[in-house]
């Protein structure tokens, strides 16, 4: 279903909040919130950075009962929008209540924060400075040094928060004692929609979560949603992705995704799982840096998403979901990868067309299609699973090995890896008639489209890089009229060697090395934020964000 897609203009913004205390207004806070202040928009930011997007599925074939666990399920999510609020900024309400434009107020909703996301995080509120790094996870005056010099076991844990005593020592919470009272409440929804479930696996998934919610042991639950296959819906729920702590890159964020499952297109998409394991053996890489075997019981499905709640709602809306990340779960049983068909469907029309008509060649531009898109999407979350989760030289896993610079490289290995999968299934005539060139000019525009959500994001930084490794090895040329031609052979080699080496940083897990890397290619050229401006003057959205909720659904 074609979903109704509505241009809303926005003011950009630019600010900074300091957020220590788990539940309390901080000093920095409370400095500034005064009964005659207000918060404004700097002057000279950016318009019509988002589109509007009805968030909507066709739930007549669901049950009764089906209805009913979706209307818990939303509840649950608001409760992981609140927790993530605490995350990212700190007091919602009480900046809220300071800012009287409702466009200014829309736009901190959609950025959670005073700090634009799409514009390397900059403040967009006058009286608001830089943005933690650690955002809320840490006392703002933390230092990497005071961190290491820590000796508490589970200060690198993804469901910890670091706080100071009354002594001003640092001490470790975990998530279920410094966010109590939420996680109690969104618990027990999840239970009584356990108990209203029809489905066997996706009743055994909510009690498990639930119960995971009070402990911060996820494990069990994470392996009970990788057994969860025939079940019409589907629910994301928790502390899950660690973008946003830009301090070590540890700490995971709460969100929610609700998803409604395309039954159709998920029988299109089951026969490639077949494939993986063979994928595995036979990456461009030294056979040490592909020597582990993920999981076979991969799930590629297709879903409509109806609500977006928390990390995943900040800023740039994903399209596709690749879980879990549990390294060991992922050995043992693989991954779920899940497309968001509804959302991929409105960021091509809406985003990837316009850019396209802007800065691909015209003699190119026909190879723009959404099939392509959807299909390099959909391997982008299967390389998730792929490569190697475990340093090859002893240092722990690769995530904990690179700290903050493992999300941008695994985003990295993610698109450039799923492109190669792309070309290997379509060379072996596994994807049907397809023209590779629709895939890859289809990623050079897409590359556009992310590099966009900037440098303070990790697939924005991925993209950076990707795009400057590109350039110096002639993966494309920019034409007189400032347009991008592929060439497509060029392409391919660079694809391998970019491959290559991001697998090697990550088996290799030397900190320094893949810092030094990332600042390298991470960079905007003065040609390329000629060309980024251009797509702004063309007034092309960055993103889009949502009007969603059970009453979209008519619940």
């Amino acid at each position: 279903m074609r979903k109704t897609i509505l241009l809303f203009s926005l003011f950009a913004l630019i600010g900074f909040s300091s957020c220590n205390n788990e539940k309390s207004t901080t000093k920095a806070e409370k400095s500034k919130e005064k009964d005659d202040e207000t918060y404004t928009l700097v002057e000279g930011t950016p318009i019509d950075i988002y589109a509007k997007v009805k968030l909507s599925a066709d739930i007549s074939h669901l049950s009764a009962s089906e209805k009913e666990v979706l209307k818990l399920m939303f509840q649950a999510a608001d409760i992981m929008e609140d927790i993530y609020w605490q995350e990212a900024y700190g007091n919602r309400d009480a900046l809220l209540a300071k800012i009287n434009n409702e466009n200014v107020k829309l736009f901190t909703k959609i950025n959670y924060g005073p700090w634009d996301r799409l514009n390397g995080n900059k403040a967009f509120l006058n009286g608001f400075g830089e943005k933690p790094a650690g955002a809320n996870f840490y006392p703002t005056d933390i230092t990497k040094e005071e961190f290491e010099a820590l000796q508490e076991p589970n200060k690198k844990s993804l469901y910890t928060v670091l706080r100071r005593d009354e002594n001003g020592a640092l001490k470790v919470v975990w998530y279920h004692e410094a966010f109590k009272e939420e996680v109690t409440k969104a618990a027990d929804l999840l239970k009584q929609a356990s108990e209203k479930a029809e489905n066997p696996q996706l009743k055994n998934y909510l009690s498990l979560r639930a119960e995971a919610l009070l402990t911060d042991k996820y494990q069990e639950s994470d392996m009970a949603w990788m057994d969860m296959k025939n079940s019409n819906i589907d629910f994301v729920v928790g502390p899950i992705e660690n973008y946003e702590d830009h301090l070590f890159g540890y700490k995971a964020a709460h969100e929610s995704f609700i998803l409604i499952k395309d039954v159709k297109w998920s029988e299109k998409l089951k026969y490639y799982a077949q494939f993986l394991p063979q994928m595995q053996k036979e990456l461009p890489v030294d056979a040490k840096y592909k020597a582990e075997t993920p999981g076979s019981d991969v799930d590629l499905n297709a879903y409509d998403v109806v609500y977006y709640a928390g990390d995943c709602n900040a800023g740039s809306k994903t399209i596709a979901i690749n879980l879990p990340n549990d390294e060991e779960v992922q050995l043992q049983k693989g991954s779920r990868k899940l497309q968001l068909k509804n959302a991929m469907r409105a960021k091509f029309d809406k985003i990837l067309i316009p850019i396209s008509k802007i800065l691909i060649d015209k003699e190119q531009r026909s190879h723009i299609q959404f099939d392509a898109f959807f299909a390099n999407t959909m391997f982008h979350e299967v390389s998730h699973g792929m490569g190697i989760k475990n340093t090859i030289t002893g240092n722990g896993t690769c995530r904990t090995a690179l700290k903050e610079q493992y999300s941008a490289l695994e985003e990295g290995k993610a698109d450039i890896l799923g492109l190669y999968l792309v070309t290997k299934l379509a060379n072996m005539g596994e994807l049907g008639k397809v023209d590779l060139k629709d895939n890859y000019v289809t990623f050079m525009a897409s590359i556009f489209r992310s590099i966009r959500f900037g440098a303070a994001s990790a697939h924005g930084k991925a993209n950076l890089i990707r795009f400057n490794y590109f350039l110096e090895r002639g993966a494309f040329t920019r034409l007189e009229d400032g347009t991008y031609h592929v060439n497509i052979k060029k392409m391919k080699e660079a694809s391998t060697a970019l491959t290559q080496d991001i697998l090697k940083l990550q088996g290799d897990g030397d900190y320094e090395v893949a810092k030094a890397f990332v600042d390298k290619w991470a960079v905007v050229t003065p040609k390329l934020k000629e060309d980024l401006k251009r797509l702004a003057d063309a007034n092309i959205p960055k993103d889009i964000y949502y009007e969603q909720g059970p009453q979209v659904l008519g619940l």
